[in-house]
């Protein structure tokens, strides 16, 4: 037989895609699932009976691409191929991190008519990387998430040298918790770590902060002081908001790459220190360049080794981790073991944006341990801008939304003339749902 013949036959292409390790879902322009195969039942932990037919949304209780779904209001429109990496709650309510690939169906003649996806299992394969080490975080930066692993790997590959390494990524994603991880793992630990806020000093005192001053050297200068990158000598100096540096410090810092020499404010004597620089900003340093506010020269010098790190909102995975880690911390520091946090608590978490990253995690979970009601904190504990935001639509049920009642089942089973799969699809449910159903209330089919 032709190989053409064998892949026509639906069921061998099914026994196919049923052997693969990815799993495959795929639904028409409506979200009506129309295949799944064993790998997708297997990584979801839904069966074909409770999705197939079903809208996608409401099979999977929420958005099954998250907020990259080419099916929800106010996103574009569906593009042939899209792959990225996203969190799913699967039906045992675990959240599960998987890679996903998104392309197009189209008919003949070129016209879109769904979508199919395939995904794997982004922990699984994390596992594996790892020969099964349980990794949570690095340092002081806690996380496991394929992004975060990378980093927990770069800051290994960087330690080692000398060379200037630039941390780039939105407030509140742990820029210094990576310079101090890197000091750390670095020969230089048992040097003095430095770090200085670029952006939280006058400009008048910033220079006087970073090199130091004579006496004398402008008015309130009583003695001689030593700046940062002498106090760091041996060590390693931190420059967080570096992107705020006046043009002139922006001068004398190139200066101090370049040579590894520099004077105090009002001083002639030329000093010498032997430092490490990293630095950090949340924002774009090559358009505040274009933009004629920071040295393009500086920027090359400083940005030797980047480091970019993901918002929050990108790996959602860490979540969980991030939470309890927070709630261990708490429960030491006063003494109050907390329970834990609510099923409904912990999707709101996991569906809101984060636009303050970490930081506002942590700040929310302290808000909710002063407001808990009982032992764990539930859903209305959290603060009111997460109980009104709009990804609080995402709260996942398991399984299907509709609960069945005999009412509306023998309603349903009237209209279809007591055709099963009918009256399924009218509820709205899966044939095994309704099968289920009426098995555990077998008066229904005596009434009917």
């Amino acid at each position: 037989m032709l190989t053409q013949e064998i892949i026509a036959y639906k069921d061998n292409l099914e026994r196919v895609l049923d052997n693969l390790k990815e799993g495959i879902i795929a639904h028409d322009l409506n979200r009506r699932i129309f295949f799944f195969n064993q790998a997708a039942e297997n990584i979801t932990g839904y069966s074909k009976s409770d999705v197939i037919g079903q809208d996608c949304h409401v099979a999977m209780g929420g958005p099954f691409c998250g907020n990259r779904c080419q099916f929800c209001e106010n996103q574009p429109g569906i593009a042939d191929k899209t792959g990225y990496s996203t969190y799913i709650r699967t039906r045992q309510g675990e959240y599960r991190c998987i890679e996903m690939c998104i392309t197009a169906i189209k008919n003949e003649i070129g016209e879109r008519v769904g979508v199919v996806a395939s995904f794997r299992d982004a922990d699984n394969c994390l596992n594996l990387q790892l020969d099964a080490e349980k990794i949570q975080g690095f340092g002081e930066i806690i996380g496991n998430d394929v992004r975060m692993l990378d980093i927990f790997q770069q800051i290994r590959n960087v330690s080692r040298y000398d060379y200037p390494i630039h941390i780039s990524g939105e407030t509140g994603t742990g820029k210094e918790l990576v310079a101090a991880a890197i000091y750390y793992e670095s020969n230089r630990k048992n040097g003095p770590f430095v770090p200085i806020n670029c952006g939280a000093l006058p400009e008048g005192l910033i220079e006087s902060e970073l090199f130091g001053h004579v006496k004398g050297a402008f008015t309130g200068a009583v003695r001689d002081k030593k700046g940062r990158f002498e106090l760091a000598d041996g060590g390693t100096i931190f420059l967080d908001e570096v992107a705020e540096l006046s043009k002139p410090v922006q001068a004398k810092l190139l200066r101090f790459l370049q040579e590894g020499e520099f004077e105090k404010v009002g001083g002639e004597k030329t000093i010498s220190v032997n430092v490490r620089v990293t630095s950090a900003t949340n924002r774009d340093l090559k358009q505040a360049v274009q933009r004629n506010l920071f040295r393009d020269d500086l920027y090359y010098r400083l940005n030797v080794i980047p480091i970019h790190l993901p918002p929050l909102r990108d790996r959602k995975t860490d979540i969980p981790l991030l939470i309890d880690h927070f709630l261990t911390q708490a429960g030491k520091r006063y003494n109050q073991p907390i329970q834990g946090i609510s099923p409904e608590a912990m999707s709101r978490l996991m569906a809101y944006h984060w636009p303050g990253n970490i930081r506002e995690l942590q700040n929310t979970i302290q808000y909710a341990i002063v407001h808990r009601q009982n032992s764990r904190i539930d859903a209305r504990d959290l603060p009111s801008e997460i109980q009104a935001s709009v990804a609080c639509k995402m709260t996942t049920p398991r399984g299907p939304r509709q609960k069945l009642d005999v009412k509306t089942t023998l309603e349903a089973l009237t209209k279809a003339a007591g055709n099963k799969s009918r009256a399924a699809a009218i509820l709205g449910v899966g044939r095994a749902t309704l099968y289920r159903f009426l098995e555990e209330n077998p008066e229904v089919l005596t009434i009917l």
